[in-house]
């Protein structure tokens, strides 16, 4: 049965994923430094808490992209590499089922380590909200356990499920995980600033075609540039908008659909020798 395999894919990436030791540093680091921001938010006072909470979601978010692109692009090269993709593809598993479970594994993954660490962060922010005394509290002009930080936390879970397509996309067809890493990395670096550079002609004063070329590069490439808007609006206690939050949702499901089809049709033409 389909699912039944690629179940079995998915969950044996995530018990290899979970006793990767790398997992757990990244994951060690990021919540010592979630706990850091306690100390570096004390330095401002009154604004102590929205200090903890830009540090700590941006510190989950990067703990959250090391792990997708170290841990996916070796999803397919770990396996070529150990030439244990024979034996896999020798099993009546058909190749778009074995990429598949690699990227649902990881995903989930992800999904489990991030809520690990949001756990992590809201217990730190209730330590601060319990601890702190009644006129700071007063000071603060957002709650300190805010359940807008889920909303949050759901957005950056989907933009690492759309970074995980894109390392699971180059590592199908490179033999160097080195250069599966440049890849992913320059397309995260590029997808950033891609709402910039679909307005470049309006920003900079270009010849024309550059400016088209620009803006032609923005729009092709994922656009990891929508939590950041959400992110300022979860620290500064701001309404978010619920059009917006779906709008980022159907996006990112749509462009990682694609990633995972165009992996699994590259990957069903590979030749392994």
């Amino acid at each position: 049965m389909t699912s039944r395999r690629i179940g079995l894919v998915a969950w044996h990436v995530f018990k290899e994923s979970v006793r990767d030791r790398v997992l757990y540093g990244i994951g060690a680091f990021a919540v010592l430094l979630v706990a850091a921001s306690i100390l570096i938010g004390q330095i401002t006072a009154g604004q102590d808490i929205k200090i903890i909470k830009d540090l700590g979601l941006a510190t989950i978010e990067l703990a959250g992209v090391l792990m997708s692109v170290f841990i996916g692009v070796g999803l397919v090269a770990r396996e070529i590499e150990r030439k244990s993709v024979f034996a896999l593809l020798a099993k009546p598993l058909p190749r778009w089922e074995f990429i598949a479970g690699k990227y649902l594994g990881l995903v989930l993954t992800i999904v489990v380590n991030i809520a690990a660490m949001t756990a992590a962060f809201y217990l730190v922010l209730a330590w601060m909200a319990w601890t702190s005394p009644e006129n700071i509290r007063l000071s603060w002009t957002v709650p300190a356990v805010d359940p807008r930080i889920l909303v949050m936390m759901l957005l950056i879970m989907v933009e690492l499920a759309l970074l995980t397509a894109v390392a699971l996309f180059f590592s199908t067809f490179s033999s160097s995980a080195l250069w599966s890493v440049v890849f992913t990395v320059g397309v995260f670096v590029v997808g950033l600033a891609s709402a910039d550079l679909r307005n470049f002609g309006a920003i900079v004063d270009v010849d024309p075609l550059v400016a088209s070329l620009v803006a032609a590069i923005g729009w092709v490439v994922p656009d990891f540039s929508a939590t950041s808007a959400v992110k300022t609006d979860v620290v500064h206690g701001l309404p978010i908008a619920t059009g917006y939050v779906t709008a980022t949702l159907a996006y990112a499901a749509l462009y990682a659909g694609t990633l995972v089809a165009a992996a699994v049709a590259v990957f069903a033409r590979r030749e392994f020798k």
